[in-house]
C-alpha cells in the first residue's frame, strides 16, 4: 500500500507535464493490482492498521481497490477490470486543477465553492483525454458524481446512461468519503456508512451494484468495531463474503500483548459472534487502546482465508 501510494503521487506530480508517461505509469500500477485479483485463489478486503500517505492517495487507492474487488464479484472480465482500477485511480485527478480549499466539499461550503468543486468533473477528463486513457476509464472519471435517481453532477444523467464502470466508482467513492471525510471527528464506523447508504441514499445507485457491494463488504466491513457474543471487544480486519457474520476480527484480550494479539476467523467458532457494531469512543479506554482504530480508515488486497486454514491466523 505504502509503494503504491507512492506511485500514485508522483503519477500525480507529471499528469500536467507528461499526460502520456502519467498514464503509462497508471497502466503498470494497475495491472499488478489486476495480478492480484488473478488466479485460482480468491482474494479478499483486508484493513491496514497504519494509515500511509495523505488523503488524496488514500482515498483513490481505497476507492481503486474496492472498486475492482467489487467489478470482479460482478463478474467482470480482466479488461473492464483495468478499465475500472485506471478509471477509479484517477477519478479524482481533476482536483488538481482546483484550489486547496475547495478540493473537498462539506457541508460549509458557499455555493460559490460547491460550484467551484464540481469543475473537477470537467477538469479531471480533459486531463485524462490528454492521458489517452480508454473510453471506458475516461466515462468513470465523467460520471463518478452522477447518481441512478438523475440528481447527481454534472450532467444529471438518468441511471441507464450512467456506465456500469461508474456506477461502481459513485458508489465506492460515496462510501469511502463516509468513512474518511475531511474532517476526522465527522467519520462514519463502516458498519455504520454501509447502513446510511442502504437506509437513506439506497436510490442513489443502481440496485445490483449496491447489494453486491453489502454482499462483499459483510454486514460488518472491515475497519468495523464490534462486541462479540462473549462480551470481548474486537476489530473486524477482513470478511469471508460467503459468511458476512462472521469476519476476521482482532480481538482485545488483556492477557496477550497488543503486538501479540491474534486475528481470529469466527467461522471457525460456531458458538461466537457479533453482538452488535459500536464506535470506537463506546470502547472502554483498555480497549481502545489495544485494539487502535484508526480514524482513516485504509484497504488492500489480500488472499482469502480458507475455512480448512486454522482458526487463529497469528499475530495482527
Amino acid at each position: 500500500f505504502t509503494q503504491a501510494a507512492r506511485e500514485f503521487r508522483q503519477i500525480t506530480d507529471i499528469v500536467p507535464s507528461q499526460p502520456e508517461s502519467a498514464r503509462e505509469r497508471s497502466e503498470r500500477l494497475v495491472d499488478g493490482f489486476l495480478d492480484k485479483i488473478d488466479g485460482a485463489h480468491d482474494t479478499c478486503i483486508r484493513l491496514l492498521h497504519e494509515a500511509a500517505g495523505d488523503r488524496a492517495s488514500t482515498h483513490s487507492l481505497n476507492v481503486t481497490v474496492l472498486s475492482m474487488l467489487l467489478g470482479r464479484a460482478m463478474g467482470m472480465g480482466p479488461q473492464e477490470l483495468r478499465d475500472l482500477g485506471l478509471g477509479a485511480l484517477l477519478h479524482d485527478v481533476g482536483k488538481l486543477e482546483l484550489p486547496d480549499r475547495v478540493r473537498w466539499k462539506d457541508e460549509l461550503s458557499s455555493s460559490a465553492e460547491l460550484q467551484f468543486y464540481q469543475e473537477h468533473v470537467a477538469h479531471g477528463v480533459s486531463l485524462v483525454r490528454k492521458m489517452k486513457l480508454s473510453p471506458q476509464a475516461t466515462l468513470v472519471v465523467a460520471q463518478h458524481h452522477e447518481q441512478a435517481d438523475g440528481r447527481g453532477f454534472p450532467q444529471r444523467l438518468p441511471a441507464e446512461r450512467i456506465s456500469a464502470l461508474a456506477r461502481i466508482v459513485a458508489l465506492v467513492n460515496r462510501y469511502d468519503n463516509l468513512c474518511n471525510p475531511l474532517h476526522p471527528a465527522k467519520s462514519l464506523t463502516p458498519h455504520e456508512a454501509l447502513s446510511l447508504i442502504f437506509a437513506q441514499m439506497k436510490q442513489r445507485f443502481d440496485a445490483p451494484t449496491l447489494s453486491a457491494f453489502i454482499k462483499m463488504m459483510g454486514v460488518y466491513p472491515p475497519g468495523s468495531v464490534v462486541e462479540l457474543t462473549d462480551g470481548r471487544y474486537a476489530l473486524v480486519v477482513s470478511v469471508n463474503s460467503a459468511r458476512p457474520l462472521k469476519p476476521r476480527v482482532i480481538v482485545h484480550d488483556p492477557k496477550t500483548p497488543a503486538e501479540e494479539a491474534l486475528i481470529v476467523n469466527l467461522e471457525a467458532h460456531p458458538e461466537l459472534g457479533v453482538r452488535r457494531s459500536l464506535k470506537p469512543l463506546q470502547l472502554p479506554r483498555e480497549a481502545l487502546d489495544y485494539l487502535s482504530p484508526r480514524q482513516r480508515i485504509c484497504y488492500f488486497f489480500e488472499r482469502a482465508v480458507e475455512s480448512s486454514e486454522p482458526e487463529d491466523e497469528g499475530p495482527a
